[in-house]
């Protein structure tokens, strides 16, 4: 059966006011808007180029006049590839619209290379003299982002160079990404003779069934067999790409650049991971609970994320939309009445359907315009912890609007506080109004398995990241089983003795987009939930009091440091046992959720 049958659709498919209206991105013009966005902000790079080899002789007023033309210049590009960007995304088997996402990247690239000369002017720059300028009030609206420019001058080529480099990115990674994406979009599972997404199917791994789950785990495997050899060719170029460019532009690790990035130490990260790799026996204590919870000896990984509920509960976006906004309204109306928003004014695209990019995000566009949510609802209760992270998102980039193009934005690693705090209102809102001892019981085990996804799962995948990195560098090449090999060692490490590794798992490395398209960025979940625990543990401590600093960092985006943004809410991210805190705080959830089994008469 064809993924493309309508009888797969979801009901939701057909219902234009949950897909959402990308028309105020290009001002109800659509394709024709984006080009001429393109055309105007052309004209402005132009003139932007009239600066090339002057950056040293403007004073304020002469960096105010050009930061503010490359402000509108980035709010042009900006809308015009949000619009390309997420108009592919919900139908990435369409030819045109990944036409239009190929012609904005080749003209937004081309634009960007005529205007590499400015961050390198910028960059050797005395301090002195980048201290003076941006001491004018007139430039806050830049100023971080343009002594964050200065972090990578130690990294930076000659003009030529990067030119060069610049230029050749619409060929070069950026196509490997699009074309992984593409690859990753056209996977079937058959699920007892019907075809589904990817998507999907990995949904049924929550099913009650034993027997469902194993059946969809063999069926995932067969779909990620089908192709798998090319998608390992794509990760292998991707690795080899990356190992270059880290070479020319002399990163001491794999790591380093997105480090840089996130504004994060080499040794603030390491000391991240090591601390949760250290406390990998917490999540092997839950899967030994679990594993008496479902009646097992041992788990398998496809009972990993089972319900530990009698049956799966439906929930339709209705009512997961319901619970959502109350959760938000139950620590501030004013997040509350924004979340609304995002549902009455067509800011989110719900259903799956066919040649839907799978999961979910939230793109933050520009500030002139607002963010946009993409989901794949399938009427789990995942999904509602999913939409409450994912709106989280969106709260925090449309509360940041004011700091405009160059400050909306956060590091990945505090990016992700926002999200997993609506998560953990949101939780906490379903937990206090659920009595029965099952169902209580069912609401913390998935509290429990969220977060050993994102804490520990994700630092497992960071290690497996690093081993192939490393070994594309050291070694050359790897095959698909010697991807299986490290995916295996990387997961044996959290699991211990307590998940059984089938045969077919060993190659679920090969459908996780983030390796290709951002590698280094999965240690940012662990980072970003533990800073969200810590943060949320200050707000039990406080209560209403605490909501104003919340919405004072929220609203600061990325114009200030992480540490300083830590700062605000009374968290010091430079302390070497910060981390320690959060995992605290999973094993007190764990307690509570071995405690609801006993009263439940499970354990």
């Amino acid at each position: 059966m064809s993924l493309t049958d309508p009888t797969l659709r979801s009901p939701l498919a057909d219902d234009p006011t949950q897909a959402w209206d990308l028309e105020p991105l290009v001002d109800g013009l659509g394709p024709d808007g984006v080009d001429a966005y393109l055309e105007r902000a052309d004209a402005i790079a132009s003139e932007l180029t009239g600066s090339r080899g002057r950056i040293a002789d403007l004073d304020a007023d002469g960096l105010l006049a050009f930061m503010s033309r490359m402000a509108e210049l980035t709010d042009l590009v900006g809308r015009a590839e949000s619009y390309a960007s997420l108009w592919f995304c919900v139908d990435m088997n369409t030819p045109s619209r990944g036409a239009l996402m190929q012609r904005v990247e080749e003209r937004s690239t081309a634009m960007a290379a005529t205007l590499v000369f400015f961050e390198l002017e910028w960059a050797v720059l005395a301090e002195e003299q980048v201290d003076r300028l941006l001491s004018d009030e007139r430039l806050a609206f830049c100023a971080h982002h343009l002594r964050s420019v200065r972090r990578y001058r130690r990294h930076l080529l000659s003009e030529a160079e990067e030119t060069i480099l610049t230029e050749k990115s619409p060929s070069g990674r950026s196509a490997w990404v699009r074309l992984f994406d593409e690859l990753e979009t056209e996977i079937t599972v058959d699920v007892d003779g019907s075809a589904m997404a990817l998507e999907e199917a990995l949904s049924r791994l929550h099913d009650p069934d034993r027997g469902v789950r194993q059946g969809v785990a063999e069926g995932v495997t067969q779909g990620l067999a089908r192709g798998i050899k090319t998608r390992a060719f794509v990760f292998n170029t991707l690795l080899l790409d990356k190992s270059i460019d880290d070479r020319l532009r002399r990163y001491d690790n794999w790591l380093a650049e997105r480090n840089l990035g996130n504004e994060a130490s080499d040794e603030s990260v390491e000391a991240l991971c090591t601390a949760v790799r250290a406390r990998y026996d917490l999540a092997q204590r839950w899967y030994r609970i679990k594993a008496q919870l479902l009646g097992l000896d041992r788990l398998a990984d496809y009972d990993r994320v089972a319900s530990v509920a009698e049956s799966e509960a439906q929930v339709s976006y209705e009512e997961g939309q319901a619970i959502v906004l109350d959760a938000y309204a139950s620590f501030s109306p004013e997040m509350a009445s924004l979340a609304r928003r995002f549902f009455d004014e067509r800011w989110i695209d719900v259903p799956v359907r066919p040649g839907k990019r799978p999961g979910a995000f939230s793109a933050s566009t520009v500030p002139s315009q607002h963010p946009y949510l993409l989901l794949n609802w399938t009427s789990t209760r995942y999904d509602v912890l999913v939409l409450a992270h994912e709106l989280g998102h969106g709260l925090h980039q449309h509360l940041a609007r004011d700091r405009g193009v160059f400050h909306q934005n956060t590091p990945l690693t505090v990016a992700e506080t926002a999200s997993v705090f609506g998560e953990t209102v949101t939780f906490g809102r379903l937990l206090a109004t659920t009595t029965d001892p099952a169902d209580r019981l069912a609401l913390l085990a998935e509290s429990v398995e969220g977060t050993i996804a994102t804490v520990f799962r994700q630092t497992a995948m960071n290690q497996f990241e690093a081993l192939v990195h490393t070994e594309r560098r050291d070694v050359g090449e790897l095959s698909v089983e010697r991807f299986n090999q490290l995916w295996t060692e990387s997961q044996t490490e959290m699991f211990g003795d307590t998940v059984e590794i089938t045969d077919g798992y060993r190659s679920w490395w090969s459908y996780i987009p983030h390796f290709i398209g951002s590698p280094g960025y999965v240690y940012a979940y662990a980072y970003g939930q533990l800073l969200a625990m810590s943060v949320y543990a200050r707000y039990e401590d406080e209560g209403s009091s605490f909501v104003p600093r919340y919405l004072e960092m929220l609203s600061a985006g990325g114009s200030m440091s992480p540490e300083a943004l830590g700062r605000l809410v009374g968290c010091d991210l430079t302390d070497p046992h910060f981390w320690d805190g959060g995992l605290a705080i999973i094993e007190r959830r764990i307690d509570d959720a071995e405690a609801a089994a006993r009263a439940a008469g499970r354990l």
